[in-house]
C-alpha cells in the first residue's frame, strides 16, 4: 500500500508522527510536505495529495490542518475525491465502508498522536461495503 500525506502548519507534528507510524508498519509514505512549522497555506498540499490519489500514484491520501475542514473541503474539490473528516475511529471505519471514502482529513488540533494513530489504522483496515452503498457512492460525482 502506498499513501500520500500532506499538511498545513497546523499539521506538521502529526503528519511527521503519523509517516514514522506508517513506516513502522512497511506502508510507503509520499509526503507532498509541508516541511517546517512554518505558517503557510493548506490548500497546497491537499490538492498535492488528491492528485497523487487521482493519478493512481497512491493508494490513500491524508490531509492534516487545524481543524481538518480546510483540507477536506480541497481535497473534495477533485473529482474522484471522496474525503472524509475523522475525529473517532469509528468515524473514519464508516467513511470508508459506506462511503468509499479514499482520503483521510485529519484535525491536527484537536487529536493527540495516539488518537490519530488509532483513527488512521480505522481507516486503513476498513474496506467499501458496496452494496446497497454502491449506488449512493455513484450519485456522489456531479
Amino acid at each position: 500500500m502506498r499513501i500520500a500525506i500532506g499538511s498545513d502548519h497546523a499539521g506538521f507534528q502529526l503528519k511527521e508522527h503519523l509517516m514514522a507510524f506508517l513506516g513502522a508498519k512497511d506502508i510507503q509514505v509520499l509526503d507532498v510536505g509541508t516541511l517546517s512549522e512554518e505558517s503557510t497555506d493548506y490548500p497546497q498540499y491537499a490538492h498535492a495529495v488528491a492528485l497523487a490519489v487521482v493519478d493512481g500514484s497512491v493508494d490513500l491520501g491524508v490531509v492534516i490542518c487545524g481543524s481538518g475542514n480546510g483540507v477536506n473541503i480541497t481535497a473534495n474539490r477533485h473529482s474522484g475525491i471522496r474525503s472524509a473528516l475523522a475525529w473517532l475511529p469509528e468515524v473514519a471505519a464508516l467513511a470508508r465502508q459506506h462511503n468509499d471514502a479514499n482520503v483521510l482529513a485529519l484535525p491536527a488540533r484537536y487529536l493527540d498522536n495516539k488518537e490519530a494513530e488509532t483513527i488512521l489504522k480505522a481507516f486503513l483496515d476498513a474496506r467499501f461495503e458496496g452494496g446497497r452503498h454502491q449506488r449512493r457512492v455513484a450519485a456522489i460525482e456531479c
